[in-house]
C-alpha cells in the first residue's frame, strides 16, 4: 500500500503508539497516509478505537512475525 509517512511505535507501550500516531498525523495533509509498525499486541484494539474517535480511517491492519502494521488515512 502506498502511504506518504511511516511511524516506527515498535517497543512502545499502550499509549504511546496512539500518542505517536496523533502527532504524527497533525503533520500531515488530509488524504495522506501514514503507516505505522507497532509491537503492542493491544495496538491493534487501540487503533480502531482511536479511529472510531478521530475520524481518521483505519485502511488496514496485519500482523507479521510479531509486529502489527497499520495504515490510516488523515481525515
Amino acid at each position: 500500500m502506498q502511504f506518504d509517512k511511516e511511524l516506527d511505535a515498535r517497543g512502545l507501550n499502550c499509549p504511546l503508539p496512539i500518542l505517536r500516531t496523533k502527532k504524527a498525523l497533525t503533520d500531515m495533509t488530509v488524504g495522506q497516509v501514514l503507516k505505522i509498525v507497532a509491537t503492542d499486541p493491544g495496538s491493534v484494539k487501540d487503533f480502531q478505537a482511536f479511529s472510531k474517535q478521530t475520524g481518521n480511517e483505519l485502511l488496514s491492519s496485519n500482523a507479521a512475525n510479531g509486529e502489527f502494521i497499520f495504515f490510516m488515512k488523515k481525515k
